[in-house]
């Protein structure tokens, strides 16, 4: 990709009996004013009438697989496999980006050779209402060892050069997405903040339902990256945080 390349945005939604949701994620996708986008669909084999939706929107979709996975990351995997963009985007059922211009200000932002792009994130409930912004504002400056507080910049917030991107670690069943921005983000070389909102992001998220296990998760992850003793430290303040 040159300077004056108009950069493929590959958008990667996994649905897994996800009827109710999917549409307004379909929705958004279809109504970005940008044009240059691979939507890809990664099902895992839903029962209910998901493939259904989507077959209405298979004009602006340019793969659908729908098959059993191990489960999220898994499934993630097989959509970074199959993308063929400059740029990933893991926009999941239920999410949608903010406005039908967010693609075409992220353009603007991929000239300056970033590696990684992010932005801001707002939480909404299943009636589209805005209840607040991500308890995280994302940081003016953003590099691997930011995430030693937490993570920082949403998922679906956090865009990434196909180049650089690697699988997710399947052995973290709930956190493995922040395991992979902090590899992404010490592979990076260039980090740009968009200071923009990005994602409008559904408050029904896996990790949201398994809040305790994403946390032991996380502490290894911590670990890996940054050391026992940092991990430890921060899970206390985590832990005196969630009994407030």
């Amino acid at each position: 990709m040159t300077m004056t390349d108009q950069p493929t945005f590959s958008i990667i939604t996994v649905t897994f009996n996800a009827e109710a949701a999917v549409e307004v994620t379909l929705k958004s996708v279809r109504e970005q004013t940008y044009p240059f986008i691979e939507h890809i669909i990664i099902d895992g084999a839903s029962t209910d009438n998901t493939l259904s939706v989507i077959e209405k929107y298979k004009d602006r979709i340019a793969r659908v697989v729908s098959e059993p996975d191990k489960g999220l990351y898994d499934a993630m995997n097989k959509g970074i496999s199959l993308a063929t963009g400059d740029y990933l985007c893991f926009l999941n059922a239920g999410d949608a980006f903010h406005e039908s211009t967010t693609l075409q200000k992220l353009q603007a932002a991929s000239q300056e050779r970033a590696d990684i792009i992010y932005g801001e994130t707002a939480v909404v409930n299943a009636d589209r209402q805005f209840l607040h912004m991500r308890k995280h504002k994302a940081p003016e400056k953003l590099t691997w060892k930011s995430f030693r507080q937490g993570m920082l910049v949403c998922h679906q917030a956090f865009f990434v050069k196909r180049s650089l991107a690697e699988p997710y670690d399947l052995q973290y069943r709930y956190s493995s997405d922040f395991d992979w921005c902090i590899r992404m983000m010490k592979k990076a070389d260039v980090i740009k903040n968009t200071r923009l909102i990005l994602i409008d992001y559904l408050d029904e998220g896996m990790t949201t339902r398994h809040h305790k296990a994403s946390l032991v998760e996380r502490l290894r992850i911590m670990a890996k990256h940054y050391g026992w003793v940092t991990a430890i430290v921060m899970h206390l303040w985590f832990v005196i945080r969630l009994l407030r």
